[in-house]
């Protein structure tokens, strides 16, 4: 291969993560600003419950033990919470600060 070539498929590859990266953002509610918690079933002692109390947005949980939407939103610490704005706005990620 040259370094033609070799360029072509770098190019392609960094095309794909980044068309990957923001498709796997989008957001899951219905409404214009959305507010997701992500957990798994064996963390629920551990969900955050204040998020009912925010208005103007729709909140969802979502169960990363089902489906694909550890590896769609790139979880990796569970609670995660992210603010959808159309797209991803802010993510914030258990850590001893929650």
């Amino acid at each position: 291969m040259n370094w033609r070539t070799t360029l072509v498929y770098a190019l392609l590859l960094v095309t794909m993560l980044v068309g990957g990266i923001a498709a796997s953002a989008q957001n899951l509610c219905g409404s214009d600003i959305c507010v997701v918690q992500f957990n798994a079933s064996w963390n629920a002692g551990n969900n955050v419950d204040y998020l009912e109390k925010l208005t103007d947005c729709e909140i969802m949980n979502v169960n990363i033990d089902e489906g694909s939407y550890q590896s769609d939103y790139k979880i990796v610490v569970v609670p995660t919470i992210i603010v959808f704005n159309g797209e991803e706005g802010e993510r914030f990620q258990a850590n001893i600060m929650m």
